[in-house]
């Protein structure tokens, strides 16, 4: 069926203009600056006017966590992907620690089976890296793999890889990008003595950026750097943290670069002050750091240092985020509210809006090299959406998709309503309603 957005300002490449976009099944065919003939738009067995709003290509998160298998009472695949295309994003990239990890070729291919049953936008599944599977991680066909998961900290029990040994094989014959979580586990279980010896087991929220502190991340991500400077890897630091693990980097464009940056939108958001309002449903790792870190990740964000934006998507029920915050768990639901933050980070002047569909959709698809995806080009898969610019969206608790029914946005009115989401040529949510047979597909890399 031909589907034909009309009379919307598009946003793509750096440039904003009127005019619309045509849609072959799953393809766009045409991209029209200015009116679309009458005699075009009488083709269409679908059109949408979009006039007033903006086009974009669709988002693609490159750091998720949608917990199925093993831990599908949080969250799973089906859920958690209607959450994203309610939020604007049609493609994702799924984290290994799942029960069972994602350490195994068939556990791999047992994810990318149910994705396809169930998965409303596109998706990929990293490969998880251990102490023991090195063979099998520089062996794996990455057609359709995104990447190596690289945990250089103790955010998920037994996928820590702390054996130098296997880190340097890791880094010297990865046949893709390693992305790496860091956190520098001595340092945190220093930092816990320290202060739980002061303090007792009773620590609350605000100790958690104290004992992962910014020391811990930055000597991890210096680790990380140094051994992916040795080897000539490829190495993508994940949910970067701190204004001073900023230094690890440059500003050359992004395919000039081997070590590569991301930022979530949690720490553009928040920052320690905020720790008093919203307690433990901020808790992440790598922690909410200091104000001063995060316009310094607001000011890398606009430049070239830091090159994507994600969300590390992460949910956990309400009650699993109890207690002290040695005891609450770590992470959160962001998915279906990341693209409406960064357009609400821009019309607070922070960046263009151009550059949120760079960092969220262009710079994704150039880094992990998606197959016509990332961008509005002819040729190109229909993933596609809409943004009202002037129709407010208030997040209420009806609203929240995420199986774990919470958002730490609840109550929070962004200037902006996500109306379309297109994966595939389908619209996938419309106006609020979700389209339950639309399926994503596998993401497809170019190597």
């Amino acid at each position: 069926m031909r589907t034909i957005i009309h009379n919307g300002t598009i946003i793509n490449e750096g440039q904003e203009f009127v005019g619309s976009i045509v849609i072959d099944n799953n393809v766009i065919t045409q991209i029209i600056e200015g009116d679309v003939a009458p005699e075009v738009l009488a083709t269409a067995g679908r059109t949408i006017d979009a006039a007033g709003r903006w086009v974009i290509p669709g988002v693609i998160d490159d750091q998720v966590h949608f917990r199925e298998p093993g831990l599908t009472h949080k969250a799973d695949i089906a859920t958690e992907s209607r959450a994203a295309v309610a939020g604007g994003v049609t493609s994702y990239m799924d984290m290994p620690n799942t029960k069972p990890a994602t350490v195994s070729a068939e556990a791999l291919a047992w994810k990318q089976q149910r994705a396809h049953e169930t998965s409303l936008a596109n998706y990929s599944f990293y490969i998880g890296a251990t102490n023991d599977n090195a063979h099998l991680i520089t062996t794996l066909d990455y057609t359709h793999v995104c990447g190596i998961k690289l945990f250089m900290g103790s955010s998920t029990g037994n996928m820590l890889v702390d054996n130098r040994a296997t880190l340097e094989k890791i880094f010297a014959e990865a046949p893709v990008l390693v992305a790496a979580h860091c956190e520098q586990e001595e340092v945190i279980q220093a930092n816990k003595a320290r202060y739980t010896a002061i303090f007792g087991n009773d620590l609350p929220i605000y100790f958690h950026p104290m004992i992962r502190s910014t020391e811990a991340c930055y000597r991890s991500s210096a680790t990380a750097v140094e051994l992916a400077s040795h080897y000539n890897a490829r190495l993508h630091l994940l949910h970067l943290s701190t204004a001073r693990e900023l230094t690890l980097l440059d500003d050359a464009p992004l395919g000039e670069k081997r070590i590569t940056g991301e930022v979530c939108v949690h720490h553009l958001w928040f920052d320690d002050n905020d720790y008093a309002t919203y307690g433990n449903r901020i808790k992440w790792n790598p922690a909410i750091k200091t104000c001063a870190d995060r316009r310094a990740l607001l000011e890398a964000t606009a430049g070239n240092k830091l090159d994507i934006v994600a969300t590390d998507h992460a949910p956990h029920l309400l009650a699993e985020k109890q207690g002290s915050c040695l005891q609450a768990a770590s992470g959160g639901p962001l998915v279906q509210f990341s693209l409406q933050t960064m357009l609400e980070l821009s019309a607070r002047g922070h960046f263009p809006r151009t550059q949120v569909v760079e960092k969220m959709c262009h710079a994704p698809a150039r880094l992990f090299a998606i197959d016509k995806r990332g961008f509005l080009r002819e040729g190109y898969f229909a993933d596609i959406t809409i943004v009202d610019p002037n129709t407010p969206y208030r997040v209420t608790a009806d609203k929240i998709l995420s199986r774990c029914q919470w958002s730490p946005f609840e109550g929070h009115t962004y200037p902006h309503s996500i109306t379309h989401t297109i994966v595939n040529g389908v619209v996938a949510y419309e106006n609020g309603a979700i389209n339950d047979n639309c399926r994503g597909e596998l993401l497809s890399f170019v190597r």
